[in-house]
């Protein structure tokens, strides 16, 4: 039985003009071979998307392997997809992270979503829209 997860896809924003939304670049790497990457010039970040999404012929290009497959996604619009998801490196500027990324289908949007901007220990400064820096990581006291 597939495992249903919530996607909340920002789908009326063209040109990043609704809600404070906006594109960002970023690399993704094949995290066995780091000489594998390809640019994506523009991915809307979305902090309502718990996974980032990459076209799947960038991914296959790269190397990267679908890990968890028939993965159930609810799109805003209530419809539900199944995709596949394999696991990259995700670089922005000096940051990085490794993270589980969706093999995006023709159609989909290309999204940055909340998952990979915690582990890149970036958060979204609506007004200015841009990533900044989220400061020290929070930690447990012993």
């Amino acid at each position: 039985m597939a495992q249903t997860r919530d996607l909340v896809v920002v789908s009326n924003c063209e040109g990043g003009e609704f809600m404070g939304t906006f594109y960002a670049k970023c690399k993704i790497e094949n995290s066995v071979d780091r000489a594998k990457s390809a640019v994506i010039s523009k991915i809307l970040v979305d902090t309502g998307s718990e996974y980032t999404w990459i076209p799947a012929t960038t991914l296959e290009r790269l190397g990267i392997q679908r890990e968890k497959k028939d993965l159930a996604f609810v799109m805003a619009n209530g419809q539900q997809v199944t995709r596949s998801v394999g696991f990259a490196i995700i670089r922005l500027n000096k940051y990085f992270t490794i993270d589980e990324v969706v093999f995006a289908e023709k159609g989909d949007l290309l999204l940055l979503g909340a998952r990979t901007l915690e582990g890149l220990n970036l958060t979204v400064d609506p007004k200015q829209k841009k990533l900044v820096a989220s400061g020290p990581l929070p930690a447990a006291k012993t």
